[in-house]
């Protein structure tokens, strides 16, 4: 197919990393944790990025999740350079454009599931008002399968719906691009499927995903793999055959039923 006939030829990507470099000093020894990376991902894209510890993935992640720049050449988030923002220009591109989803949950443990989902709405500019950061709250919840339970207390929820609260607190300002960094890493083997059922459900109703995760059982229901080692990209590949959770999550249950009726 020629690329004029190639839609996807025309779509701009939402993450854009043009010979990416970064480097940090310890002392007098300077530590290249990223060495010219090239990387795009375009919206709607399900990515996963593994490698072991030290091979650049997580500073990767922290530049595209605004938290840090580029020590040489270029990332663009939606079109807009982040390296010659200032930090408060970051974090407002951030708090606009993505949302976190963390291996810990990070919740604050006094507070209801809704309290916590709004939390990210506090620092929305203009202001929403107060039913508005409600009734996005609820709808969040609800898309997460936890609508039920909205005035629950981090407490009273198991890991797995700690975790539905916190990907209803990422995507409850409408971010371009969901990060989520070792989002199973607390959870057992029923629970991390379920989880990525929503991760799936959410990419197959558009929302871009990138994924940090050591586990290759996780890694295979995105649909790309980018392995780093030593400050590079080794490898970048689709995933072709992207496992679906409800059938994983069937075989798990079969299983358990065997073990209980044996």
């Amino acid at each position: 197919m020629a690329v004029a006939d190639n839609p996807l030829a025309t779509v701009q990507p939402v993450i854009q990393l043009t010979n990416f470099r970064k480097t940090y000093k310890s002392g007098e020894v300077e530590v290249h944790a990223v060495r010219g990376v090239n990387l795009s991902v375009l919206p709607g894209e399900f990515v996963a990025i593994m490698g072991a510890s030290g091979s650049g993935k997580s500073t990767m992640m922290n530049t595209i999740g605004c938290l840090d720049r580029p020590t040489d050449g270029k990332y663009l988030l939606d079109g807009v350079d982040v390296g010659s923002l200032s930090r408060n220009e970051r974090a407002d591109l951030r708090n606009r454009k993505l949302g976190f989803v963390f291996q810990g949950f990070n919740l604050l443990s006094r507070t209801t599931a809704v309290e916590n989902v709004e939390l990210p709405m506090l620092y929305t500019r203009p202001p929403l008002p107060a039913g508005e950061q409600r009734k996005r709250a609820l709808a969040a919840l609800t898309l997460v399968g936890l609508g039920q339970r909205t005035d629950h207390t981090p407490s009273q929820l198991s890991g797995g719906q700690q975790q539905r609260v916190a990907i209803a607190r990422a995507l409850v300002n409408e971010p371009k691009v969901l990060l989520a960094d070792e989002p199973t890493g607390n959870l057992d083997s029923r629970t991390s499927i379920e989880i990525m059922g929503i991760f799936q459900h959410l990419n197959d109703q558009g929302m871009t995903v990138i994924m940090v995760t050591h586990e290759l059982d996780v890694a295979r229901y995105c649909k790309r793999i980018v392995v780093m080692r030593d400050g590079q990209i080794r490898s970048d590949e689709p995933v072709a055959d992207r496992s679906l959770a409800p059938a994983e999550l069937a075989k798990l249950e079969a299983e358990q039923k065997a073990v209980q009726l044996a």
